[in-house]
């Protein structure tokens, strides 16, 4: 009986042997399966393609020389002076001798450098009040879902170098009914020579 015996130990030895190649064998397939996962075998350009867009587009858009675009003409001239700040993206108003302007659009339109009177209410110019809270509630719209952009209260005023002090004043007046409570006076820089 002792020959059966010690060849059933050599046999169990062997099942045990190959159940643990046949285990080491599948551990090692798997394995490659996984590292097979995460390899890039090709590259999809379609999506590149589109992600380079999208960051040129962005670029394009957010790329300015200056914060304040101004084209200059002979209705609006502003005064020159030596100051060193940059202007910032805000709320443009200009006032010409001809006109009262939210940014580009045209809002009132005056009569000898005056506002007409069927357009003020006080001292408040009601077209220029409605063009600014319109101006001001877009601002407060971005503010909210942007907090990089937040809502500063300013107004750059691009004012012509004859245009009457009243005038002014009352731009502002009506300005600050708005919200718009800091001022920026654009001007034209004196260049050195």
């Amino acid at each position: 009986m002792a020959p059966p015996t010690a060849a059933a130990p050599a046999q169990a030895n062997e099942e045990d042997r190959q159940r643990m190649m046949f285990r080491q064998a599948m551990a090692r397939k798997k394995r490659k399966e996984r590292e097979a996962a995460g390899e890039i075998k090709e590259l999809n350009i379609i999506a590149m393609m589109d992600m380079m867009t999208i960051i040129l587009v962005f670029l394009l858009k957010s790329y300015s020389a200056s914060s304040v675009a101004m084209t200059s003409s002979e209705e609006c001239r502003p005064p020159i002076s030596t100051s060193r700040a940059t202007p910032r993206d805000t709320v443009a108003v200009t006032v010409t001798p001809k006109h009262v302007l939210v940014g580009d659009k045209a809002i009132v339109t005056l009569s000898g450098g005056q506002v007409p009177a069927s357009a003020l209410q006080g001292r408040l110019v009601v077209p220029l009040d409605q063009a600014l809270k319109k101006e001001v509630e877009k601002l407060k719209f971005i503010a909210e879902r942007n907090p990089a952009a937040p809502f500063t209260q300013e107004l750059s005023v691009i004012g012509d170098r004859k245009v009457p002090y009243d005038l002014l004043l009352t731009v502002l007046y009506t300005a600050g009914q708005n919200e718009l409570k800091n001022y920026r006076f654009v001007v034209i820089q004196k260049e050195d020579n």
